[in-house]
């Protein structure tokens, strides 16, 4: 045998080829992602030489089944093939497709043109009564008699023109699509899907700081006053209540008000200082209460059909606990101190990140699952983190494969503003949900290629955008403006691009907007003090809120992010936008980039997506003011004044006369 000699196959009368599997992530590498009840469409490419017919089959099922559950396959163009399956529990699924010469089906299609030509049959009926010999063998009780019969006719000279009638037939097309024989069959890679519930695709998330929700001016907020703001954000229509850290705040380089390195007596420190001598991550500030005061919070809001997300940011302060037990578990420099954080030409003095190069690394990881493990035996289930770009993504891997192995409900964010393919990576090695760019996306331009990059790529299968306007760390330049359209606006794109979204509030809807000069944060940043706000306010942005959350909760075309179509539009300040869902939910979103005047233009539908003609006329009913509108044809004409709304929310109606 020569050096670079091929190695037989094992079975060389193979001859189907199955190629470019989708969905897939790094051929096979990750799972892709889904959610329950969502139909996952699963295509190749199927060849095979010659001119016989193929077979192929879609096969599906969940991990904890052992029988696979077939499904047929169709062509959507040359040599692509696409069949579905239903993810119906959380957990794992796989699937894979098989390919084989289909011997009968080739038969039947040859005999078929031998019979339009004229041709008389005699070898091919012999050929038949063989095949149909095969399957009988597969067949049910009442098509193993039938077929039986079939035989009959076929052996039969006399019985000639009901053989070839019976060629012809429906009957033995069903039989060649119900009993397929699937010799020298050929079977593609498994693929692995990752299902999540529903709050992992739609879910509206609403931050504040715990500290802050106290009604008297001075006092420190407990979780029985953030227990008490519960019905104001109920009201508003949100569903997730995202607390940045709950655990005790280290004395050590605290920090001041705006990141002063001198903290004066009673300031509170940053949240994500944490760790002192009363615990660390799994351990409760004591200003806020106890354990079983936040249980009591969980309880509270699971009673209320809200969710608690807790802000797992992986770092110390110089007093946590692990600072003593674990010094190896940080970095430590040359002249025997901990190396602090540093963002130049910031300092954090009152933090140190955690050293995931340790030699120690596997106790480490350990530590941090059982962190993430008590929180759920707290009755958490979403989990926002911090920064996770800056830890090693190996260890995310394990850790959120071991967290869905007892806990398959979580949810994890990942809270990550950096380049493009690291953000990508971590939404591949199992982050439910992921931060964007949003915030720095403005133009039309911007806006557009930006949503058909996360929908119409390969991202749809494993990136679940999750957009917000702004965050406690996140006060871009255009809304330091506090410009009340603006505002309005990347609020109501954010929650109408995508199925989810977050603000943190109150600081978005009372306008709180004053900078850092020259950098895109907030001055007088809530991170360094507590803060005091009129929480019975209620102004435009609040009503916005509610009938926007509103809609998104009866309109199911705005639950899914991946069903976008972008309309054209004669003015590059309109951008206009299709969401339809496919049982029969048809949302056409209208907006004006230009907060400062009004804009107009005409807008044209594609009519084939909302299924109506040229000629054929319609309404479009906008769901936040209630007014109605007849339209006909693909070309119709808008008008936006910011200082009213910048945008209408249509849903497309049929006329009833």
């Amino acid at each position: 045998m020569t050096k670079n000699a091929i190695i037989l196959p094992k079975n060389g009368k193979i001859r189907p080829v199955i190629e470019n599997l989708s969905p897939e992530i790094n051929n096979g590498k990750y799972p892709t992602k889904s959610i329950t009840g969502r139909k996952i469409y699963a295509q190749a490419d199927i060849l095979v030489d010659g001119h016989d017919n193929l077979g192929f089959r879609l096969l599906s099922r969940h991990s904890s089944e052992k029988q696979w559950i077939e499904s047929k396959m169709y062509g959507i163009n040359e040599d692509r093939y696409e069949g579905f399956f239903i993810t119906e529990k959380i957990g794992f699924y796989e699937f894979k497709i098989q390919a084989w010469v289909d011997h009968f089906a080739t038969w039947q299609h040859e005999v078929e043109a031998k019979i339009k030509a004229g041709q008389h049959l005699v070898v091919e009926l012999l050929v038949g009564i063989e095949l149909l010999e095969k399957i009988k063998k597969l067949a049910d009780k009442d098509d193993k008699k039938e077929i039986t019969d079939f035989i009959a006719i076929l052996k039969d000279p006399l019985r000639y023109q009901e053989a070839v009638w019976f060629c012809l037939s429906e009957k033995l097309h069903q039989w060649i699509e119900k009993y397929p024989l699937k010799e020298n069959l050929v079977e593609s890679e498994t693929r692995r899907i990752f299902t999540d519930r529903n709050k992992a695709e739609f879910s509206s998330w609403y931050s504040f700081f715990p500290r802050s929700a106290a009604r008297i001016e001075g006092k420190h907020g407990t979780f029985q006053d953030v227990i008490n703001l519960l019905p104001r954000v109920k009201e508003l229509g949100f569903d997730v209540v995202y607390l940045p850290p709950i655990h005790p705040i280290g004395t050590t380089f605290r920090k001041g008000k705006n990141n002063a390195t001198d903290c004066k007596p009673g300031e509170p420190g940053v949240p994500y200082g944490i760790g002192s001598p009363e615990g660390g991550h799994t351990e409760i500030h004591s200003e806020l209460g106890t354990l079983k005061d936040f249980k009591k919070l969980v309880k509270a809001c699971q009673d209320m059909d809200l969710e608690i997300a807790l802000d797992l940011a992986i770092q110390c302060s110089p007093d946590h606990p692990w600072v003593k037990e674990h010094p190896d578990w940080f970095k430590i420099l040359p002249d025997g101190t901990i190396k602090y954080a540093e963002n130049p030409p910031k300092k954090y003095q009152d933090i140190y990140p955690v050293n995931f190069e340790t030699e120690d690394w596997q106790n480490l990881w350990q530590e941090l699952k059982n962190v993430i493990f008590t929180w759920a035996e707290w009755g958490v289930k979403i989990i926002r983190v911090d920064n996770p770009h800056t830890k090693a993504f190996g260890f995310w891997e394990w850790v959120i494969a071991e967290t869905r192995e007892v806990y398959p409900e979580m949810i994890f964010l990942s809270e990550a503003f950096t380049k493009p393919k690291v953000m990508q990576q971590l939404a591949k090695v199992g982050f439910t949900q992921s931060y964007t760019y949003f915030a720095w996306r403005n133009s039309k331009y911007e806006l557009e290629s930006y949503m058909n990059e996360l929908t119409k790529t390969e991202m749809r299968h494993y990136f679940r955008p999750n957009f917000w306007p702004n965050t406690h760390d996140i006060n871009t330049f255009s809304m330091q403006t506090g410009h009340e359209p603006l505002y309005l606006l990347r609020f109501f794109l954010a929650a109408t691009l995508s199925s989810n979204y977050g603000v943190f509030g109150p600081t978005y809807e009372y306008l709180v907007c004053e900078g850092n000069p020259g950098k895109e944060e907030y001055k007088d940043s809530e991170k360094y003090e507590i803060k005091y706000w009129d929480w019975e306010k209620r102004n435009k942005i609040t009503y916005v809120y509610t009938h926007v959350n509103r809609i998104r909760k009866e309109n199911s075309a705005l639950q899914i992010t991946d069903n976008i179509d972008f309309c054209t539009v004669d003015n590059p300040n309109i951008m206009a936008y299709l969401k339809t869902h496919e049982n029969g939910n048809r949302l056409l979103i209208v907006t004006n980039l230009d907060t400062y005047q009004t804009q107009s233009g005409t807008i044209h539908l594609p009519l084939w997506k909302i299924g109506k003609g040229h000629d054929e006329s319609f309404i479009v009913h906008d769901l936040i003011t209630g007014a109605k509108y007849t339209w006909q044809g693909e070309q119709n004409f808008v008008a936006l004044d910011p200082y009213i709304l910048p945008f209408h929310l249509f849903r497309i109606e049929d006329i009833h006369h």
